[in-house]
């Protein structure tokens, strides 16, 4: 690990996270040549050490809210770093389905027998040693630890001094249950007591590290893209469209806007930018704009979408900046657009490549927007919402990928594994 790299870093934190990583190399040999069945019963383990603790969890996660609130945090940030009972089940019922999957560890991708007689197969197998750098997303500890050991490797997270109460408990509940399973507590560890430090130490961590995954917001994920000299998958911010064509029912169009934005919308896959075909506009842009004045999001559009408001909605003037915005919060901006020709124009000057959806009933319009649309994940007629790993059957996800390389989209098992190819022979030599 090249000093000069990390000069600013004091000694005892690189010596200390070094370590750190270290042991999670060492930890990684285990975790390849760990059983399916030991590998689930960590996962088993690790569910009923969450429910099991549950009452401990919640008021840890008490003191990370109650400083966040003292340090005047988003309030959409304090939603994603809320646990409670509820949330905590959730999280206990995703390692479960998690150990349901199919272990991709050993699946052969290709196989034959060369014409001199060497049989050649091409078999996945774990990365090795993957390393998290996340916000204020306490589930996501364990959401990355599940799929980690699933897919046969060990992981180093990174959550951030917002969630440091939360994710110092659950990782010492992971490494405690990972062990009554025969699997190294190495296997899980964290840093965050090693700040933003640790992190860098972390990114510059190429001879332990396989794969780093940032996951948050754009800053976090530009820093780390940018700085790490460890192999990075970017995951993504969430700049997500929505284009409703002049074919659109007004009932459809507004169950689709209204729960693309609402039903959750301080995630990556909540709906930011409305695109409307004007001919449909009179339509359904009365009905979708009093919903969401209902619901009290803010809507920033111009005159040719304002028109359409109900009395008393005041709609924000829409400026340049807003089409490029990823609100994460109950804001949206709305845009009337002569076609779908324009609409894909102006996707693709704005889309993060996360997710991107069109509302027609016309075939030719949604395969040619399908055709066209640049991104992870494209939807015809569905909400934006059902971009995730557990909703793609994949269990939980350590991220959406917005780039092309190894992986794109929700990330799950098989995209925490990378390929080997064996060569078997009876002494054979190239001629």
């Amino acid at each position: 690990m090249p000093d000069r790299t990390i000069a600013d870093v004091h000694p005892k934190t690189v010596r200390a996270v070094t370590k750190i990583v270290a042991a999670s190399k060492e930890a990684s040999t285990a975790m390849g040549m760990a059983t399916t069945a030991q590998k689930n019963a960590a996962l088993e383990a690790i569910a009923a050490a969450l429910e099991g603790n549950t009452d401990t969890i919640i008021a840890a996660n008490a003191e990370d809210i109650e400083t966040a609130r003292k340090r005047g945090l988003d309030a959409n940030l304090i939603d994603r770093l809320t646990l409670d009972e509820a949330r905590v089940a959730g999280i206990a019922g995703a390692v479960r389905e998690v150990a349901a999957l199919a272990d991709p560890v050993g699946d052969v991708v290709l196989g034959r027998v060369l014409p001199n007689g060497i049989q050649l197969t091409e078999q996945r197998v774990p990365m090795g040693v993957i390393g998290a750098i996340y916000e204020a997303r306490p589930n996501v500890t364990v959401d990355i630890a599940a799929l980690a050991l699933k897919s046969g490797n060990a992981v180093v997270l990174r959550g951030g001094s917002a969630a440091k109460s939360s994710n110092t408990l659950l990782i010492e509940l992971l490494q405690n249950a990972i062990e009554t399973a025969g699997l190294p507590r190495a296997a899980v560890a964290g840093i965050d007591e090693h700040g933003r430090d640790g992190a860098k130490v972390l990114m510059h961590s190429r001879d332990y590290v396989d794969l780093l995954i940032p996951r948050g917001g754009a800053e976090l994920i530009s820093t780390v893209v940018h700085e790490s000299i460890v192999p990075v998958i970017e995951t993504g911010v969430g700049n997500v469209h929505m284009f409703v064509d002049a074919s659109a029912g007004v009932r459809m169009a507004t169950d689709l806007v209204v729960n693309s934005k609402t039903h959750r919308p301080s995630v990556c896959n909540s709906l930011e930018t409305l695109l409307v075909h004007e001919k449909a506009a009179k339509r359904v842009l009365p009905k979708i704009l009093a919903r969401l004045g209902e619901l009290g999001v803010t809507v920033h559009a111009d005159a040719d979408v304002s028109q359409y408001a109900p009395e008393g909605m005041r709609v924000r003037k829409v400026t340049r900046r807003d089409w490029a915005k990823e609100y994460l919060g109950m804001e949206i901006a709305i845009k009337a657009v002569r076609d779908v020709d324009e609409a894909i124009e102006h996707i693709r000057a704005y889309s993060s490549g996360h997710t991107e959806v069109i509302v027609t009933n016309e075939l030719d319009h949604a395969e040619t927007f399908v055709a066209a649309i640049d991104a992870a994940a494209v939807g015809v007629n569905v909400s934006t919402r059902f971009t995730d790993g557990g909703e793609f059957g994949l269990g939980a996800e350590v991220g959406i990928s917005t780039q092309k390389l190894h992986a794109r989209g929700p990330m799950g098992l098989e995209q925490l594994t990378t390929t080997k190819w064996i060569m078997r022979g009876s002494g054979q030599v190239r001629a």
